[in-house]
């Protein structure tokens, strides 16, 4: 877990329930999520509704930085919390190729602060990842049934999330760096503990402030487990297994169905790091 989730409202909505600029279609050469050093030149795709985000997809995240000035001066008396859209796995600034990034979607929240993969983004780069629900499987011996994890009344959950910034050192010295995401997870509680040993860290919107904070470098101390007030208010639905297969990306995914009702194939997804 979280190896597949749901992510349908536009910016503007994501924008306005997360009290954050919508800065998913501005110009990438204003991006507050690098440094001047390292902005990007060239920006992902806008989001698209997407029923069926999986690895490796471009997503929107919520991050909180220091603006920055015209000539790249940052104003360290001032915070601004931004939607940027990010590639989903997480590709550390030392990887060789970005192609680690598919079995690092996940970061452990009880290890991330001692891999090296995930401690300096702990420390320097937190982001939310807004969610309208995530997908787990339940395994019944060989059959697997899926489930989709929402909240009844449509606000959006907020994953808790790692940044990180790449160069491809074979690349052109003026080509924009790689900006990646992980989601953090812990150990599943409740009735989620019924479907899976895991669960993505979900953040209350009074966390957010602090998890956001770029001026905290001990991430690890913003940890913590889900609020069980939010865990015991989740809805469990059990869907077909038409979300098994990537390829399959409409309403009809989250669709309520009887799992005794039909067979229950087994669920195609990877690169589960958490």
């Amino acid at each position: 877990m979280c190896g597949r989730y749901a992510a349908t409202k536009d910016p503007a909505t994501l924008a306005a329930e997360f009290d954050a600029l919508d800065a998913v279609s501005l110009d990438p050469v204003q991006d507050a999520v690098t440094d001047a050093a390292t902005r990007e030149r060239s920006a992902p795709p806008a989001p698209r509704i997407d029923y069926n985000v999986a690895p490796t997809k471009n997503v929107v995240t919520v991050v909180q930085r220091h603006p920055r000035d015209g000539d790249g001066n940052v104003d360290p008396d001032a915070v601004e919390r931004s939607l940027r859209m990010m590639r989903w796995g997480l590709v550390p600034n030392w990887a060789k190729e970005k192609s680690i990034g598919a079995k690092m979607i996940n970061a452990r929240s009880e290890s991330a602060a001692t891999k090296p993969a995930f401690r300096t983004s702990l420390a320097r780069r937190r982001c939310l990842i807004p969610a309208d629900g995530w997908y787990e499987w339940r395994r019944d011996g060989k059959e697997k049934q899926p489930f989709y994890m929402t909240t009844p009344d449509g606000s959006s959950l907020a994953m808790a999330g790692l940044w990180s910034v790449w160069h491809d050192k074979e690349a052109p010295e003026d080509a924009p760096p790689l900006i990646t995401c992980a989601v953090l997870t812990t150990e599943a509680l409740g009735q989620l503990a019924d479907i899976h040993n895991r669960m993505p860290m979900l953040m209350t919107s009074d966390q957010w402030a602090g998890w956001l904070d770029p001026d905290e470098e001990n991430g690890a101390k913003l940890l913590a487990a889900p609020s069980m007030d939010l865990v015991e208010s989740l809805e469990l639905r059990p869907i077909s297994a038409l979300v098994n297969n990537v390829r399959n990306n409409g309403p009809e995914l989250l669709e309520r169905v009887d799992p005794n009702a039909e067979p229950v194939e087994q669920a195609l997804f990877g690169g589960d790091s958490g």
